[in-house]
């Protein structure tokens, strides 16, 4: 699994890059056996992800990733977990990302407010991913938006975490 780590205010905690168009990414990732997966615990499992994320999550890699970019240019490079992970075994790459700083109750392009607002890229070779966002509605409810394995998505419908999104959620405000 990946996790999409935003480095402007890691690069820059003054808020000097706030005004700066494009992305400033990275997508740390980590690769654990589905058989040890099942034997931890959610608070393992979370402290792994804390792990991996924390030791990308800082200003002087953002600064190394710079030099890795500017050192390879044009040579094109592509995450490991678009990969399905490492070893070159079979693995089901997840990338997981965050669209709630997007201000989805402003996004006015002249037609009015919207009452639906989604993300949607494919990822290379095939990797899921999970994307949260804020709702239009601006109540504090967020909408997952995911694109995952089929085995995967039927957990995520069985837990009593997520909800499926229907119609009247939308059009009932």
């Amino acid at each position: 699994m990946g996790v999409v780590v935003d480095g402007r205010t890691r690069m820059f905690p003054d808020g000097a890059m706030k005004a700066y168009f494009g992305n400033v990414l990275t997508i740390p990732y980590g690769v654990i056996g589905s058989e040890d997966l099942g034997l931890m615990s959610l608070a393992g499992v979370a402290d792994d992800v804390h792990r991996w994320v924390a030791e990308a999550a800082t200003g002087d890699h953002f600064r190394g990733l710079v030099d890795w970019v500017e050192a390879l240019r044009p040579k094109p490079a592509a995450a490991r977990a678009y990969l399905g992970g490492t070893g070159g075994n079979e693995a089901m790459s997840c990338i997981v990302s965050s669209g709630m700083t997007f201000p989805v109750g402003k996004a006015d392009f002249g037609t009015g407010l919207p009452a639906f607002a989604s993300y949607h890229f494919p990822w290379p070779a095939g990797a899921g991913y999970v994307m949260p966002m804020p709702s239009a509605r601006g109540d504090g409810d967020w909408l997952v938006y995911v694109h995952v394995a089929p085995e995967v998505a039927k957990v995520m419908e069985e837990s009593t975490v997520f909800q499926a999104l229907e119609n009247s959620y939308v059009f009932e405000y």
